[in-house]
């Protein structure tokens, strides 16, 4: 049997992703167009435990969908890890008169939302925000595209001053356990090498790289590095390796942290966080719950929360192969 849904909470946790306010806009205006109310919840679990509550409508999410960040805030809760801080935020959600929740995060926000549903029986709904894009069950995850645009920009201007002092630049970007980011804006940045988790390019083939790029006439060099990847300590390491092995180098290091995070939202992210706030809010008033909403094929579909933080997203070996080519 369908529960009857009334009012629905909302909110953003982990880190944030350029996209979520466009996706909290979508959630509010879904809800006030098959009117049921929505309550936005501040500072994720946490505000959840403390019942950090306020009511939202359809001029509350005003001209939020150009802006980066969260107007929800976000914050880590580790007393909704424990038995007792989840029964806490149940009790505050059902004082409040809220029966279901749409959430916008990450594996771990997912994590939390899908122990959650299991244990108080409570619809629940997750938006994909995360701009690494390593979410199993989506094509595309909310800030994804975003970080792609700000990270190539920033790259080109990095290639100004490589090029004009004839150096060598290693430019770290996100990507703990994925490529995704680094890939792609190596690609679209043409950068000389890139350097992956899923790819072990080890430091030999590095250097033959290196040299070959040399040999070939080339003055100065880019390779993206993913801060994940392990063909060296760290970056700082494969610079000094660098600098000891091929002393012709002018090495430097810009590892450009979480400014790949801010930022307007494109124009695909906010279209994306518009058609997943209304997919979710409408899932849940059909009866779905502890699932994510994701694209894939330009179309929305619906992934058990279980499936997406256990599956593994798979890198596109195809682009690995497009950048061999394109780097002679």
């Amino acid at each position: 049997m369908t529960r009857s849904i009334k009012k629905i909470g909302v909110f953003t946790s982990g880190g944030d992703s350029p996209g979520m306010n466009a996706a909290i806009r979508s959630v509010v205006r879904a809800c006030v167009y098959h009117k049921i109310e929505c309550v936005g919840i501040y500072r994720g679990y946490q505000g959840m435990i403390e019942g950090d509550f306020k009511p939202m409508d359809a001029r509350s999410v005003n001209n939020i969908i150009n802006k980066g960040g969260t107007i929800l805030k976000s914050a880590r809760c580790l007393e909704f890890k424990t038995a007792e801080g989840r029964k806490q935020a149940y009790d505050n959600l059902r004082k409040e008169g809220i029966d279901a929740f749409v959430v916008i995060g990450g594996d771990g926000s997912f994590t939390g939302a899908h122990i959650f549903a299991q244990e108080f029986n409570f619809p629940v709904m997750g938006i994909p925000g995360t701009i690494d894009n390593d979410i199993y069950g989506t094509t595309f995850t909310l800030g994804y595209d975003t970080a792609l645009n700000t990270v190539v920009e920033v790259i080109d201007k990095i290639r100004d001053t490589a090029s004009s002092h004839n150096r060598l630049f290693f430019i770290e970007v996100m990507g703990r356990d994925v490529g995704h980011i680094a890939l792609n804006v190596g690609v679209g940045a043409g950068a000389e090498e890139i350097l992956i988790p899923e790819e072990d390019l080890g430091l030999d083939r590095l250097l033959d790289s290196l040299k070959r790029s040399k040999a070939s006439g080339k003055s100065s060099s880019i390779v993206v590095v993913a801060e994940g990847d392990t063909t060296g300590e760290n970056v700082f390491e494969l610079k000094k390796y660098v600098e000891k092995h091929l002393p012709i180098y002018d090495v430097r290091v810009s590892v450009l942290g979480h400014m790949q995070r801010g930022g307007a939202p494109s124009c695909y992210d906010r279209v994306l966080a518009s058609r997943m706030g209304v997919s979710a809010v409408e899932a849940l008033l059909k009866g779905e719950s502890d699932k994510m909403v994701g694209v894939q094929d330009n179309k929305m579909i619906f992934t058990p929360i279980s499936k997406a933080i256990k599956g593994h997203t798979v890198i596109d070996t195809e682009l690995i192969r497009v950048s061999d080519i394109l780097t002679i």
